[in-house]
C-alpha cells in the first residue's frame, strides 16, 4: 500500500470514530477497510446497555462492505483513543480472517503514525474454512 492510500486509510478510520456510539465505556473506536478497486468503507463501535450485544467497528466496517456485496479486503485500519492504540479484538479478528487471513492490520491513535501488522500475526491458528473442507469461503448470499 503507497503512503498516500495509507493515509487516506487512516483518515477515514479517524473520521469513524468520531461517528462511534459510545456512552457507556467513553471509547470511540473507528474503523476503515481497504476494498481491492481503492474503495474505503467504514464503520464504528456502537455499544448497548445490554454489552454482549455491541458492535466493535472493525466488524461494522465489515457489514457495511458485505451489505454492497464487497469481500475483497485488502487493509484494515482501526482507530482509537489511548496509547498504546487498542487492536482489533478476538472476535473481530475471527471475522476479518473468514475474508483474508493474510489482511493488512494498521492500528492508530487518535493522531501520529500507525503500527503494521498481519492478520496471521494477530490470529495465528485461526479457524476458517479449510477446517470445513473448503479452500475460502463461500461466495454469494447465506
Amino acid at each position: 500500500m503507497d503512503e498516500e492510500t495509507e493515509v487516506r486509510l487512516l483518515q477515514a478510520a479517524r473520521a469513524a470514530m468520531a461517528l462511534s456510539y459510545a456512552p457507556y465505556s467513553h471509547y470511540p473506536v473507528g474503523a476503515a477497510l481497504l476494498l481491492e478497486d481503492g474503495r474505503i468503507v467504514s464503520g464504528a463501535n456502537i455499544e448497548n446497555a445490554a454489552y454482549p450485544v455491541s458492535l466493535c467497528a472493525e466488524r461494522t466496517a465489515v457489514a457495511a462492505a458485505l451489505s454492497c456485496g464487497r469481500r475483497d479486503f485488502m487493509a484494515i485500519a482501526v482507530a482509537s483513543r489511548g496509547d498504546p492504540p487498542a487492536p482489533p479484538c478476538g472476535a473481530c479478528r475471527q471475522v476479518l480472517s473468514e475474508f483474508n487471513p493474510s489482511l493488512r492490520v494498521l492500528v492508530a491513535g487518535e493522531s501520529g503514525p500507525a503500527v503494521h501488522h498481519n492478520l496471521a500475526d494477530l490470529l495465528p491458528w485461526s479457524f476458517g474454512p479449510r477446517h470445513l473442507g473448503r479452500d475460502r469461503a463461500p461466495s454469494g448470499s447465506a
